[in-house]
């Protein structure tokens, strides 16, 4: 059992005006700012364009010591996490969506899992979905299918919660493993990047970790980084890339 966690929290950021009008950054500097199991909180920054990492840098980064800003090219979510989880000093990293879809506080949910030593704990959604639109939960339900159909990793329902937990030394094995998202990625506009928490998952799998799915509070926030067709496209391109290297190596 490991009581000794520390734990680098993670929260990929891209053109977060909206977002850090409503808060969002002040809930989790409070949440973590005296909590010494949080170490540090890493904002990655995907090359955002607006008043983003201005307003991070004249406000937030003076108000909570444990901020850093973490300023990358702009390559989609992926990237930002990936280049986050190398710079994490904790022995944990975990890793948030900037909207705070699911609230901060339910990590304590993801903590007592990682005390008994897994070493990947995922968050999952309720499966209605709670304010998501009809036409995306058609898209998750046929994104669901061609996971499964694809990738069949075995027992897990939900790979796309953006609230997720590593022990970081396992994470730096499953990136060096990585060959869809192993390198620079070309993107324009937003990127969500949702090939990376399948090609993730499923080279942990192969790689033998176990992984752990806790359900987790979550409500849908509508955010303009988020383009359905396009990142659909993005993903089956993914998928099949993914499966492309698995064959390979078979």
């Amino acid at each position: 059992m490991e009581d000794n966690l520390k734990i680098s929290l993670i929260v990929p950021c891209y053109n977060e005006e909206l977002n850090l009008q409503k808060g969002t950054l002040d809930k989790i500097g409070n949440f973590t700012k005296d909590d010494k199991r949080f170490i540090e909180v890493i904002i990655s920054d995907d090359g955002s364009t607006d008043q983003t990492k201005k307003i991070i840098k004249e406000k937030y980064l003076k108000l909570f010591p444990k901020f850093k800003l973490l300023e990358n090219p702009h390559q989609g979510k992926a990237g930002a996490i990936i280049s986050a989880i190398k710079k994490a000093k904790g022995n944990w990293v975990f890793f948030t969506d900037f909207d705070l879809a699911t609230p901060i506080e339910e990590v304590e949910k993801l903590i007592s899992v990682a005390k008994k030593d897994t070493p990947i704990i995922i968050g999952s959604r309720n499966t209605k979905r709670e304010g998501a639109p009809f036409i995306r939960k058609i898209m998750a339900l046929g994104f669901i299918f061609l996971r499964n159909l694809f990738l069949n990793l075995k027992g897990i329902k939900d790979t796309q919660c953006g609230f997720k937990m590593f022990k970081k030394k396992a994470a730096l094995k499953i990136i060096n493993k990585l060959k869809v998202f192993n390198q620079q990625r070309k993107v324009k506009a937003s990127s969500v990047s949702a090939g990376f928490d399948l090609e993730f998952l499923f080279l942990a799998q192969r790689l033998g970790f176990k992984i752990k799915e806790i359900p987790v509070s979550w409500k849908h926030v509508e955010t303009k980084n988020v383009s359905f067709l396009k990142d659909t496209l993005e993903t089956i391109i993914d998928i099949i890339k993914i499966k492309i290297n698995d064959s390979k190596n078979a």
